[in-house]
């Protein structure tokens, strides 16, 4: 696999053409404000809001030197449609909070939070004010906090973390500049700030830092002004661990140049820094003007490439108008999709008002150059318009795609936060009825709230894979550790193997079920004892934890809740989905550790999980895997998916390894009974899955004899192949053609009345359908997906170095709100050097599963060479 690692330069930034109707609608010159980007609504697109900041300085003093008075301090609220590009003055009802500058600000779902700054009369309170604009009628609120908060402060920064929890850090009370970290849980209430001591290496005080929230959840401090006025160049990573402790991470790589007063906004996992002032007031100049933190890589980067060296002293060789125009302090910057917004700011004595985007090519498919060509500077042409330079493309881009509105919200749609959506929380306002106008509560029922936000909201979206794939960096180490890299699509070497190349553009809610109690919490207990992602090690007594009669009767609870289900499910994004296991749970516990795991904790509430089928055979803990699953489905009945593998079905997983596992490990009397219990109950799994309608899942393929979704939904259950279904068995068996140029129905190498289908089947069962993609498990593969019928057919798997001889990754696909696909890909580990115990799943003294793989062998990976007289063995089931 190619896997040289790719920095794509800081980008440049050019005027925006943007228009309003009234003067009135137009923010006109700022500094000190706020710029949050907003979801989108049902009736209205994303957009930026715009709120507070002064209009003018007194004196006209230097922008950066000590005793600055701001002037014109406003609490008015602007908004900017991203699709239509124009500016409205927005007027919500109720009580807004008092004008203010230097205050901080915070996106939730279609909410807008704001908290302290500096007016008129002095320091703002630390209320909390929220803007709900999730309906036309937009009105402020101010949400009731008990106990002692943050305090009055300004220039400190505020996001929410981990979808939950709004915090705020640093800034100054007046008499110095602060270090401290609150957080305030919008899941409890009543609603109580907390102040946090983190471990790690902990920030100095500062004021005028950036604080920005990565899409996974971690809080990014960058640079700032310490207690002696010291611009620093430092950045710090905030974050909770899944025992509830929070940390400071420094960050490394070398910043292009000390900075506050300075804006950032991230775009995936890189975070962009532009503009902000040196001791003394002096701008930032040069390449430093713009720059961005690769928190992937842990490097910095500015328009020239990796930055190696400080450049606060020296400024470009020669004059640069995009370098010049960036050139400011006090602005707000924000970001939707793959675009950066820049607003406003002070350059000098002089208030701006002028407002900046820069594209990010590396998040574009198919872009041979990230760097964005140079732009003119702003000139006004009418009270009602800005017009910039030449509209900002990229190499092998057409010039006018940034010109037209449509396409140009498809590519914000297509690139959308490249670790994948993550649902944000969205607060509810409170009804009139019941709450006063002036104060306000956030919803403690995070999932209601969420399901509200969620409903129609794809009805117009097209499922896309995203452009790039989320990749575990094998060389990162410390909590960084846990950042990831991003690849290109292209640059893996058998993904797209199937695919011929060719270039063409590609409502209902879950059942709600009735959680099964187990005895005296059993299913708790099973989740206490393995659900340890970071931790798990495997036994060192193999000896099962669980005996026969706890596993008849976890199974007995799940077996009620899969019977209540659909043979169809019908689930909604946001949703990871799982390949084949086949009992490597080490696998699944990296998994879990690295993208997220079903857990209070971890992003159950968030985020819905789906597996496909081959929970057991082939690796060494079969026992663990199906007996979490199974727990985790009686905890999260309405958030925890399990479909079919041909594997749950007993003459299979009486073969390779299940019930041979289950009498070794639990004796042979309970082994026997506890696995006839455990195909009674994948008799009862529902077989197939539909996300928002539009993506269909299933383990094996459609066949020679599916034609429509209807007929998988007549399948009664429970039902064992026996029944002599030929839709369960094309379900469940078949395979994709080896390639998109192989047409047709043809005979499977897994075995006689078994097939393949070619890619005119797939495209022909989607449009019946009405679908855009089929993801399907069952097969080994190299990077862990690989696509078929071109794009419209996707093969996942998830276990690693597939019965020790592959060599394979594993992968998981998050589907975001947007149907944005995206891959994350995990690596085998390298085998145990000395000890078993180093490896999850390279154990050696365990030889009755290597025995038994080599007596039937694992199906060969796709591409590869099958030799000729092995075509009619077991390998091939």
């Amino acid at each position: 696999m190619s896997a040289k690692p790719s920095f794509y330069p800081a980008p440049t930034f050019s005027a925006l053409e943007t228009h309003w109707d009234t003067d009135e609608d137009a923010p006109g010159p700022r500094c000190s404000h706020t710029l949050t980007a907003v979801a989108a609504t049902k009736s209205q697109g994303p957009r930026l809001i715009l709120f507070g900041g002064a209009t003018a300085i007194e004196g006209g003093a230097p922008s950066g030197s000590p005793g600055i008075r701001l002037a014109g301090v406003t609490n008015a609220v602007h908004s900017y449609d991203i699709i239509t590009k124009k500016w409205i003055r927005i007027r919500p009802a109720g009580d807004p909070p008092s004008p203010r500058a230097a205050h901080a600000a915070a996106a939730v779902g279609t909410m807008v939070v704001f908290q302290g700054g500096i007016g008129p009369p002095g320091h703002s309170t630390d209320d909390l004010y929220v803007l709900d604009l999730t309906n036309d009628k937009y009105k402020w609120h101010r949400v009731v906090v008990q106990g002692e908060g943050p305090g009055p402060r300004y220039g400190h920064v505020m996001d929410l973390v981990a979808q939950r929890y709004l915090v705020t850090v640093s800034g100054h009370d007046g008499k110095r500049a602060l270090s401290d970290a609150w957080i305030l849980d919008t899941a409890q209430k009543p609603y109580v700030w907390q102040r946090l001591n983190p471990g790690g290496d902990r920030p100095c005080a500062r004021m005028y830092a950036t604080g920005c929230i990565r899409s996974d959840g971690m809080f990014l401090l960058c640079g700032g002004r310490d207690s002696s006025g010291l611009p620093l160049s430092d950045a710090y990573g905030l974050l909770m661990h899944r025992n509830g402790q929070w940390e400071w991470t420094i960050a490394p790589g070398q910043s292009p140049s000390p900075r506050y007063e300075h804006a950032a906004a991230f775009v995936g996992a890189r975070l962009y820094v532009t503009g902000g002032v040196l001791r003394g007031g002096r701008a930032v100049e040069g390449e430093a003007a713009v720059s961005v933190l690769d928190t992937a890589a842990g490097v910095w980067l500015d328009r020239n490439g990796l930055v190696t060296s400080s450049q606060t002293s020296k400024g470009p060789a020669e004059p640069d108008p995009s370098l010049e125009l960036m050139r400011r302090c006090r602005h707000a910057a924000a970001s939707v999709g793959v675009c950066v917004y820049n607003y406003g700011g002070l350059r000098g004595d002089v208030v701006l008002g002028d407002f900046l985007v820069a594209e990010n090519a590396q998040f574009l498919s198919n872009t041979t150059s990230p760097a964005l060509m140079s732009e003119g500077a702003t000139k006004v042409t009418s009270p009602g318009t800005i017009s910039g330079g030449p509209t900002p493309i990229s190499d092998g881009m057409p010039e006018n795609i940034s010109s037209d509105g449509v396409r140009n919200m498809e590519k914000l749609t297509e690139a959308s936060d490249s670790v994948a959506v993550v649902p944000s929380v969205v607060w509810q306002s409170v009804q009139a009825s019941s709450v006063s106008p002036e104060e306000t509560s956030i919803p403690g029922d995070n999932a209601q709230v969420a399901e509200t936000h969620l409903e129609g909201s794809n009805a117009n979206a097209d499922v896309r894979l995203h452009p790039r794939a989320v990749v575990v960096a094998r060389e990162a180490v410390g909590n960084l550790g846990l950042l990831v890299r991003q690849l290109s699509l292209d640059q893996f070497e058998n993904e797209s193997k199937r695919m011929v190349p060719l270039h063409s553009e590609q409502a209902h809610l879950a059942r709600r079920m009735i959680r099964q109690n187990s005895p005296e919490g059993l299913h708790k207990k099973i989740i206490s004892t393995l659900l340890k992602p970071r931790d798990w090690k495997p036994p060192a007594n193999r000896r099962f934890f669980l005996d026969s009669y706890e596993v008849g009767e976890l199974c007995f609870a799940a077996e009620q809740i899969f019977m209540q289900e659909s043979t169809v499910l019908q689930l909604r994004a946001p949703i990871k989905v799982f390949g084949d296991l086949h009992g490597q749970f080490g696998d699944l516990m990296r998994l879990f550790d690295e993208y997220g795991f079903p857990s209070t904790t971890g992003d159950i509430t968030y985020i819905d999980y789906l597996f496909l089928g081959d929970f057991v055979d082939r690796g060494q803990h079969s026992l663990e895997t199906i007996t979490l699953l199974l727990a985790l489905k009686i905890e999260y009945p309405d958030n925890l998916f399990l479909i079919r593998g041909n594997h749950e079905a007993a003459d299979i997983n009486a073969l390779f390894g299940f019930r041979i596992e289950c009498i070794e490990r639990m004796g042979e009397r309970d082994g026997i009974w506890a696995w006839t219990r455990f195909n009674q109950l994948f008799n009862c799994l529902p077989l197939a899955a539909l996300i928002e309608r539009k993506i269909i899942c299933m383990h094996g393929g459609i066949g020679r004899s599916i034609h429509s979704v209807e007929q998988i939904e007549k399948i009664q259950r429970p039902i064992n192949m026996d029944a002599g279904s030929i839709v369960l068995m094309d379900l469940l068996w078949s395979d994709p053609t080896e390639n998109d140029s192989v047409e047709g129905l043809r005979p499977n190498a897994r075995g006689p009345g078994l097939v393949t289908f070619g890619p005119d089947r797939v495209a022909d069962f989607c449009k019946k359908n009405k679908l855009q993609l089929i993801i399907r498990a069952h097969e080994c593969v190299m990077d862990g997906f690989e696509r078929f019928a071109h794009g419209q057919l996707i093969t996942l798997f998830s276990a690693t170095n597939y019965c020790g001889t592959a060599n394979n990754a594993g992968a998981l696909l998050v589907i975001g709100r947007g149907l944005v696909v995206v891959p994350k890909l995990i690596h085998p580990l390298p085998p145990p050097v000395h000890s078993p115990d180093k490896s999850l799943e390279h154990v050696t003294d365990d030889p009755w599963m290597q025995e038994l793989n080599i007596q039937r062998p694992p199906t060969p990976t796709r591409g590869r060479p099958q030799p000729a007289h092995d075509r009619k063995s077991l390998a091939f089931i």
